[in-house]
């Protein structure tokens, strides 16, 4: 899997993960790169194994990408149906809000995220169908789920599992449509302006960017991303200023909320507020606390 670029280590991009130094203290996370089949469907491959004292609970806040994650690995501890530990293979589609998930004991997952839009290829329904849930894998693809389980899990190493998980992707897209393949790179490809260029402030900027008109692109990025064009440049420029102030720069939130086009700052401070669960003064207090080596043991221990 060479054909695209090796993603950056969390040490360089961890955007939309919360407190990822704690993060790198409990869990190994080791990112892979995307083939050409799946080249503008999805982003990267990531894996990650854990392996905590018998009691500990590790509980990793994310503010996810305007993305889906297709993975297989051990449950959360705070499902409700199940062992906490058993393995699953599921779709997460895109979370608007910050989640939470609990890792106990032993385990491991792997995952492909999607491209905003990506996940369209993969379905048939809209992609709007999956926002802020997460369901079997096999209901929405079309996978076998037990099937998939039993040979991801007989690998002897992350990247053995990641090929796995990578062939079984491929073969969902070569049975796709390709008309719908190529509209969810389209997707793609208008998201990854959103994401890097910016200038684009605004749902008319994006459209006179990428040459779609507003209606026809808020109907493609329903279908294939799952939620609004605007909602993806926001969502981009609350990840960049959440990662600005984890690197201990100045943000200026009043600018910030001005280029979004926010009506005024308490506009953005609600949706900050509302997206990392603090409001951005807290978040970036908390954050530079950590930057100049202060100690915050309520947030370093392990609650057991």
């Amino acid at each position: 899997m060479s054909h695209n670029p090796r993603p950056k280590p969390i040490e360089e991009d961890s955007r939309g993960i919360l407190d990822p130094g704690l993060l790198r203290q409990r869990v190994r996370l080791t990112r892979y790169p995307v083939g050409s089949a799946l080249s503008g469907l999805i982003d990267r491959f990531w894996a990650v194994e854990w392996d905590l004292p018998d009691g500990a609970v590790h509980n990793q806040q994310v503010l996810t990408h305007p993305c889906a994650n297709l993975s297989v690995g051990n449950a959360d501890a705070c499902v409700t149906e199940g062992p906490a530990g058993h393995l699953e293979a599921r779709l997460n589609g895109v979370a608007r809000s910050l989640t939470t998930r609990a890792l106990v004991g032993r385990g491991w997952a792997v995952a492909a995220m999607t491209t905003p839009g990506g996940l369209g290829a993969f379905i048939s329904q809209p992609a709007s169908v999956f926002t802020d849930r997460v369901v079997p894998l096999g209901e929405s693809l079309g996978t076998d789920d037990e099937g998939l389980i039993a040979e991801i899990s007989a690998q002897a190493d992350q990247a053995s599992r990641v090929e796995v998980l990578a062939a079984v992707l491929e073969v969902v897209i070569a049975a796709t449509d390709p008309q719908r393949v190529d509209r969810a790179q389209q997707v793609g490809e208008v998201s990854r302006l959103a994401e890097t260029d910016r200038s684009l402030r605004r749902l008319d900027d994006l459209c006179v960017a990428a040459g779609i008109g507003p209606r026809k692109l808020q109907r493609l990025f329903l279908e294939y991303a799952g939620v609004s064009p605007t909602w993806v440049l926001r969502r981009y420029r609350l990840m960049d200023a959440a990662e600005a102030v984890r690197h201990g720069q100045p943000v200026s939130w009043a600018g910030v909320a001005t280029e979004l086009g926010y009506a005024d700052q308490a506009h953005l401070i609600r949706d900050f507020h509302g997206a990392i669960g603090k409001p951005p003064g807290a978040y970036a207090a908390s954050v530079v606390t950590e930057v100049i080596g202060r100690t915050v043991p309520s947030r370093r221990e392990l609650p057991i």
